[in-house]
């Protein structure tokens, strides 16, 4: 600046402040002796004119103004976000082609326009060389990137400015006043920040609003708020692309568990999930025949939560974790939610305090495994968009960074939190030291890090890092028939599945986990398709568990891959005895001593099949206890009758008996008559139990002897049975039992037995 525009600046800084007046209304910021052109009218406190009345002949029309200042009050502070549209209808619109300007040869009266008064020409217009229409540097055919709004552009530049001293802002107004006269009626120095930028936003573009503040930061020598407008336009461009991106993966979900129906707006079929604050509260007990105790002594209520509750603003003030563990059990919805926190986002509905959102499943992340890579090369490729990106721009304090790292239970490789070295998020290293050092909350500390995963992954947590952790538990009762009701836009195609499950309590027990619900939706979408024989589903509770089992089974290729099918026969034959022992004790939980009796490791139960869940319990005031549990009693329960179906239908083999004949093991087709004899032993032994611990596991054993049920387990026999024939047999014994009525409270599960064979 000349020594001219000094003295001018310190004349104004004399006369007033700044922040004296909101629009120019507590006082004129110069003194009339000191500018004689200059006209400013004396302001009075209303519109009352007097007896005499108005002349207006020099008046000439000016489209008023709009003032979004109210819009704009919560704009005080850096920390405050605005809710802005810049649609149609928007409070703030700039009105870019006014049918008249605030003229240089006027001044208006600051009450709402009430006169006009002609003024001088100011002569030193023509002395400053300053151009009264100024021209943006941009080539005007390039397009303008879609990140550039109203919204942005005023919040950009009000935060901008609000890191300036008082003189600072004075010298900026001065400028402003000095080479863009044209644009006031009177000198801006009397106007708050808000009514400052908007009235820029009216006169210039949104470009041009950008470059003009950006060269009137350099001229006042304020180079690193120059520098900070050009990172938060940096930033803003690409957070949209990634937005973009993200919008693409996430915005849609396919109809069909076997991810081959249509997509569909995520927004069109998701359903409120119930998730909350406490994750040793234990599965779900509810069941149909027996009244099953709680599983651990924690008595609390866990508090309510949504996805929009993760580290937001106000958890993120009240705790100091960063790193958040979020648990379920397999089919409880974490996908789904994670889908919802990123669309959330993308939508400015939550986490608006987040920069930038970036997803990393651990799916994505093995392509990394065979290679030396960083944490930001990885990025880069997931996201090429954020290339842009400077280093500075992952580490600063106005930019939090949050990574959601959705199935943490599909890496495989061994976690070593004592000997593995430090790293940064730019150093390139292998992709197990990265996963230990994100762990360690070793990377970005001021980085948000989300792990979805099911609940045996709490091991994977060194016991020195601090975290906090949630659970998925599904849906509650009223969200399964609005699941459906989503699902199906035809209320009548809706109608028929809700009639479905509610026609057995343990099918509407178990769509508390959104897996299962989308396996049954799944088929009555084939059969409104046609593109199955039958008009209902089999009435049998055996076939939609055998469904959820083979969909577990095929999810597991993720996390135990080269399993060949005998494998996993074995392993399905292990787990289905230790149920079967289980069942026969009324036993639902297990603890870490009966465990060492079963041939198989925890993680396989839990992490790679799906079939059980970890959880802790409290049996003394000072002791904790992690035990585990199948993810449902009716669970457990149906494996224990699909060891005793494969032991008999592979081997020739009838648990109930006591002793077995060498010639029945091995290649052996068993004969009518012991499979009569099975079924016999099966039923009679149920019946012994008054509390009906046996009732369920009864049904299934019946059920896999339908031809559908057996369709589906064919993979896991290697022999043939007569079933149909077998079907008749044990349908008569049945009814034979319920005629002696020498058990009254088990007759109402042999009516079940009945209908589970399709009778």
């Amino acid at each position: 600046m000349d020594n001219s525009e000094v003295e001018m600046m310190a004349t104004l800084s004399r006369s007033s402040s700044p922040w004296d007046a909101v629009s120019g209304r507590e006082q004129s910021l110069f003194d009339e002796d000191e500018d004689d052109e200059l006209y400013i009218p004396e302001r009075r406190p209303s519109l009352d004119l007097g007896p005499s009345p108005m002349d207006t002949s020099h008046w000439h029309y000016v489209d008023p103004a709009f003032s979004p200042a109210q819009s704009y009050k919560s704009m005080t502070s850096e920390d405050n976000s605005i809710n802005m549209s810049h649609e149609d209808g928007s409070p703030t619109s700039v009105r870019l082609n006014r049918a008249d300007s605030y003229s240089s040869s006027y001044s208006l009266d600051s009450d709402d326009c009430e006169r006009r008064i002609p003024k001088p020409e100011r002569e030193e217009h023509t002395d400053l060389d300053l151009s009264e229409t100024p021209a943006s540097n941009q080539e005007p055919n390039k397009i303008r990137h879609p990140s550039l709004t109203v919204a942005f552009t005023f919040k950009a530049i009000c935060k901008t400015l609000e890191r300036l001293s008082e003189d600072e802002i004075m010298g900026f107004k001065f400028m402003l006043w000095r080479r863009h006269p044209q644009s006031f009626n009177t000198p801006p120095q009397g106007m708050d920040l808000l009514d400052l930028v908007d009235r820029m936003l009216e006169c210039f573009d949104l470009e041009l609003s950008l470059q003009i503040t950006e060269n009137l930061l350099e001229d006042i020598g304020e180079n690193k708020m120059m520098d900070y407008l050009q990172t938060l336009c940096l930033r803003n461009e690409v957070c949209f692309n990634l937005k973009e991106t993200l919008r693409r993966q996430y915005g849609e979900v396919c109809e069909e568990s076997a991810m081959q129906g249509e997509p569909r707006p995520v927004d069109d079929v998701f359903t409120d999930l119930h998730i909350t604050s406490l994750y040793d509260t234990g599965p779900n007990i509810e069941h149909e025949v027996m009244t099953i105790a709680k599983l651990d002594s924690n008595h609390k209520v866990g508090e309510p939560l949504s996805t929009k509750d993760i580290f937001s603003a106000e958890k993120l003030e009240e705790s100091n974790f960063n790193l958040m563990l979020i648990t379920g059990v397999a089919g409880s919805g974490k996908s789904m939610a994670v889908r919802r926190l990123i669309l959330d986002w993308i939508e400015e509905k939550s986490h608006q305090h987040v920069s930038f959102l970036f997803p990393l499943p651990f799916r994505e992340l093995k392509k990394f495994e065979k290679s030396r890579v960083s944490l930001l090369e990885i990025i880069q490729t997931l996201y090429p968009e954020t290339k842009k990106l400077r280093n500075e721009d992952y580490n600063s304090d106005d930019s939090k960074i949050m990574f959601v790292f959705d199935g943490l239970d599909e890496y495989s490789e061994e976690l070593d939190f004592h000997n593995t070295a430090m790293c940064d998020m730019k150093e390139s290293t292998s992709l197990n030291i990265i996963v230990v050092n994100l762990l360690r909350d070793r990377l970005l500390y001021h980085g948000l890090f989300l792990i979805f995963a099911r609940p045996k992954v709490r091991r994977c947590i060194p016991w020195d890092t601090r975290y906090d952790e949630i659970d998925v538990q599904g849906f509650r009762d009223p969200q399964k028939d609005e699941y459906f009701h989503k699902r199906f836009q035809d209320p009548d195609q809706a109608a028929r599945v809700i009639a479905y499950i509610n026609s057995s309590k343990t099918l509407r027990i178990m769509c508390h986990l959104p897996l299962f619900c989308s396996l049954v939706a799944d088929e009555y979408q084939q059969i409104f398709r046609g593109q199955v024989t039958w008009a209902e589903p089999p009435r049998s509770i055996t076939y939609m568990y055998t469904k959820l089992l083979l969909t577990l089974l095929r999810h597991r290729i993720f996390r135990a891959p080269d399993r060949s099918l005998d494998q996993e026969r074995d392993f399905l034959m292990k787990v289905g005895k230790f149920a079967f022992t289980m069942q026969e004790q009324g036993q639902f939980k297990i603890s870490k001593y009966d465990w060492k009796e079963v041939e198989i490791s925890d993680v396989e139960l839990v992490v790679n099949s799906g079939l059980c869940t970890e959880y802790t319990t409290k049996p003394y005031v000072l002791h904790h206890e992690r035990v585990i549990s199948f993810i449902h009693p009716t669970m457990q329960e149906y494996m224990a009758a699909l060891y005793v179906f494969l032991t008999f239908t592979n081997q020739g083999k009838n648990i109930y008996e006591q002793q077995l004949k060498n010639k029945l093991k091995g290649m052996f087709k068993v004969a009518t008559n012991k499979a009569t004899e099975f079924y016999k032993s099966a039923v009679d032994s149920s019946l012994q139990y008054d509390d009906g611990k046996m009732d369920i596991f009864l049904r299934f054993l019946l059920g896999m002897a339908l031809q559908t049920n057996l369709d589906l387990l064919q993979p896991f026999c290697t022999c043939t049975v007569n079933w149909p024939t077998l079907i008749e047999e044990v349908a008569a014994l049945i009814r034979k039992r319920i005629k002696e009525n020498r058990h009254p409270g088990r007759n109402t599960n042999l009516q079940r037995c009945l209908e589970e064979l399709g009778l």
